[in-house]
């Protein structure tokens, strides 16, 4: 699901920076992977990503806690069962978006349009996008796959502490980059843990003797 929804966010900028600004010399221009592999390794870092692209790499999850609840009954009217299911995973995650251009000005270029992009569309879900975004590249499991999702992006700010201590850990020179926190990934498992019978009806038995009430005499 996380690879799925970044796929699509992937495939959604990809349209936008190719139907606004004219078809790239480069295609695709946007590509998930992972920025410590490297950039540019040629032959020798199969893993690296090329030059001439925006690389999108997750480096942090979060889980959102205030949406954290107990397990809850779900009540199905059509077949008169109540499922019990454990409530869904909520996630934050970082998201780096870094531009590996050898030019240093179409860097920055691209990195204009990303963020001028996230500012008009913040906000995502599977009545928004395009629907040749949601298959273009996704998972080939459908349990992979997201059905329903909201995803909100925020840009986040660093110190030049955290920069500092970001790509050291990366292990690589920076690169112009920008880093968002996307909110509110919905990770469920499509099982339940329990299921039984809704309660239609409660009958008394007439015949049972009445009680006494204790202290309001004979």
């Amino acid at each position: 699901m996380l690879a799925h929804a970044l796929t699509i966010v992937a495939n959604e900028l990809e349209r936008h920076l190719s139907d606004t600004y004219g078809v790239p010399a480069v295609s695709p221009q946007v590509r998930l992977g992972n920025i410590a592999e490297g950039v540019g390794g040629g032959a020798g870092s199969p893993g690296s990503i090329p030059r001439d692209v925006l690389a999108f790499s997750m480096i942090n999850i979060r889980e959102e806690k205030t949406l954290k609840n107990l397990v809850q009954p779900v009540r199905n009217d059509a077949t008169l069962r109540v499922v019990y299911e454990n409530p869904p995973v909520f996630l934050n995650f970082h998201i780096m978006v870094v531009a590996t251009h050898t030019s240093y000005t179409n860097a920055l270029l691209l990195l204009s349009r990303t963020i001028k992009f996230f500012q008009f569309s913040n906000v995502m879900d599977q009545n928004s996008v395009a629907p040749a975004s949601l298959v273009t590249n996704a998972p080939t499991n459908p349990l992979d796959q997201l059905e329903t999702f909201k995803l909100i992006f925020d840009i986040y700010s660093p110190t030049m502490e955290e920069v500092n201590h970001l790509w050291g850990t990366l292990g690589g020179k920076q690169y112009p980059f920008v880093l968002y926190t996307l909110r509110l990934l919905e990770m469920k498992f499509r099982a339940a843990q329990a299921e039984a019978g809704l309660i239609t009806e409660v009958a008394g038995d007439t015949s049972a003797p009445s009680f006494r009430q204790i202290g309001l005499g004979s």
